[in-house]
């Protein structure tokens, strides 16, 4: 039965999948064609944003305590994974970019910011948020950006940040700025600075850049003369910019990838519907094993997919203390693996992958689009490198030790308690995910042939676990930076395949436990999740026995079944416009 949160969640998914309509429709202003023409311009869609405006979707960004709709992560993600599935840069350009920078503030502002921020998004306006420079990348801290704090408070802004989404069209902006001249992460301060509050005189909007991916986003920067600004500017202390930025990370980095999801969804349905119409050999594309398997194994790269990204937005209210590793580890493997299945599916759809416009632009256009995600304001490395540190530690205090995570962890209809914000930390020792792997493995069920394939993957990836806790233990003190040996970005690779595994055992034991209802058939299904631990144990370097013909049968049926009935290739089996 749905609870209030889920079946307001549900409702808002109906209402915006209904409001932007069928995406194959030429008729529809913010359909796939339209999209297109948009992206060739190198524009965002008007339509698109007016549709989005109309649906008022920056109330998503806003907690409910402050009037607007944020009451849950993975709920957020769901609602913005139908505006993703028809165009990736119409979701960062129009609204992603004000929920990244809006976290800080929810996470460390005052109340007068708090309340200025929602007035400022439920009126519609845009927040951008600027972290990087190009010429330090992922160093953050030794940005050169500088807010000099004054004798009365206040700061003055001098330098330049480059490659800011809606820097030159944003109301407001969240610059993490040096505010000491020592080294140090204790030498950074993050300031929310309105344009109305900059003399025009001191500000340049430097020129936008162009891009392959995401073409319609508005990228370009801003170059500060020594503009003053209020002491009321300060977003929590003066030297915790370093701590408030990656605290704010472990939220955004848990729920953006989700998003994309949907995007990925329209690739698969995409080649779906080319491999059923298209005719080679007297057979259907589908009906050579090749192709079918591609298809299907597409199909549970987007399930491993959103079950590590439930769990990484769930923690963030259930298990604050651990949402850097899962976050970091979201942010890693989820991009990762979409625009590997990307690549995969190109390889069935042929030339027609290089096709700009018509059925296929919009699989073009995605492919292009989507490994913008494993960049952004957390690249793939720096995700990595936060995980690198945390590894001996929950080596020696965690994995095998700790208690499992929470049924409600894994399920994604169940209810959830506000943000703790105040409780997210940047580093913990524990690690419940991987407690529930090890924990289920003694009481996996085996009476089915699917059944038994599930257990003994589930203990492969258990020992997998145990390679990992070892050769953590034994990593030297050089290992664990940043500058860390290739065989630690390695390690943390295969940490985090191991997480997604315990992800998908964790989502699939709740559907059982829950019973096998017509709506949770699937989920409740051994097959899939066995199916999806062999795919994760492959990537890991072995070849475990080969799956039970039912398995990989199953997956075929239920991909079939969503796209004839135009529903998600995700976790919930969203009914889809169209």
């Amino acid at each position: 039965m749905m609870t209030g949160q889920e079946l307001r969640a549900a409702a808002r998914v109906a209402e915006i999948e209904a409001a932007l309509g069928d995406p194959g429709d030429a008729a529809n202003p913010v359909g796939y064609a339209r999209l297109l023409e948009a992206d060739e311009a190198g524009e965002l869609s008007a339509a698109g944003e007016k549709a989005l405006e109309a649906l008022e979707l920056n109330a998503e960004f806003v907690p409910v305590e402050h009037g607007g709709r944020l009451e849950r992560i993975d709920t957020l993600v769901r609602v913005l994974r139908q505006v993703f599935r028809r165009d990736v840069a119409l979701g960062l350009g129009y609204g992603v970019t004000s929920f990244m920078a809006s976290v800080n503030v929810w996470t460390q502002g005052s109340e007068a910011q708090r309340a200025r921020l929602a007035e400022i998004l439920l009126r519609g306006g845009r927040v951008s948020v600027a972290y990087h420079e190009l010429a330090h990348g992922n160093d953050f801290v030794r940005n050169e950006f500088e807010a000099r704090r004054q004798p009365d408070g206040s700061f003055t802004l001098h330098g330049a940040k480059q490659v800011i989404n809606n820097a030159a069209r944003a109301d407001a902006w969240l610059l993490f700025s040096r505010t000491d001249t020592a080294p140090g992460s204790r030498s950074h301060s993050v300031l929310m600075v309105e344009r109305e509050q900059v003399d025009p005189e001191r500000l340049t909007v430097l020129p936008r850049y162009e891009t392959v991916g995401v073409r319609g986003c508005q990228l370009s920067g801003l170059d500060f003369d020594e503009a003053p600004v209020p002491a009321e500017a300060l977003v929590g202390s003066v030297g915790q910019g370093v701590e408030l930025a990656l605290r704010s990370f472990q939220i955004t980095r848990s729920a953006v990838p989700g998003m994309a999801l949907g995007a990925a969804d329209t690739a698969l349905r995409t080649v779906v519907s080319f491999a059923l119409g298209r005719r080679l050999y007297k057979k259907s594309v589908m009906d050579i094993p090749h192709a079918r398997a591609t298809l299907g194994n597409a199909f549970l790269d987007l399930l491993i997919s959103d079950s590590l990204s439930l769990v990484g937005t769930r923690s963030v209210h259930l298990l604050p203390e651990e949402t850097s590793v899962y976050g970091s580890a979201v942010k890693y493997l989820v991009p990762k693996l979409l625009t590997e299945t990307m690549y995969e599916l190109s390889i069935v759809l042929g030339a027609r992958f290089y096709v700009r416009e018509g059925e296929f632009g919009i699989f073009q256009k995605h492919i292009r689009d989507l490994p913008v995600l494993s960049l952004g304001h957390a690249g793939s490395a720096a995700c990595q490198a936060t995980i690198i540190p945390q590894l001996p530690r929950l080596a020696r205090r965690s994995w095998f030790q700790d208690e499992p995570a929470p049924d409600a962890l894994f399920q994604p209809d169940a209810e959830l308690p506000p943000v703790p914000y105040q409780r997210l930390a940047l580093a913990s020792g524990r690690d419940s995910l991987s407690a529930a792997l090890v924990a289920s493995v003694d009481d996996l069920p085996d009476g089915s042939p699917e059944e038994v394939a599930l257990q003994v993957l589930a203990l492969r990836l258990m020992d997998e676990l145990r390679q990992v806790q070892e050769q953590s233990l034994a990593l030297s003190l050089e290992d664990r930076t940043a500058l860390a040996s290739p065989a630690s970005f390695a390690l943390a690779d295969r940490y985090t395949v191991v997480l997604a595994g315990a992800a998908v055992l964790g989502v699939w034991r709740q559907a059982r436990a829950r019973g096998a209802g017509e709506e949770d058939a699937f989920l409740a299904d051994p097959a899939w999740a066995a199916a999806a631990l062999d795919r994760l144990v492959r990537r890991l370097g072995y070849q475990p026995s080969a799956l039970p013909a039912s398995c990989t049968e199953r997956v075929h049926q239920e991909l079939l079944r969503r796209f004839e009935e135009r529903r998600s290739f995700d976790l919930y089996d969203t009914p889809l416009a169209g």
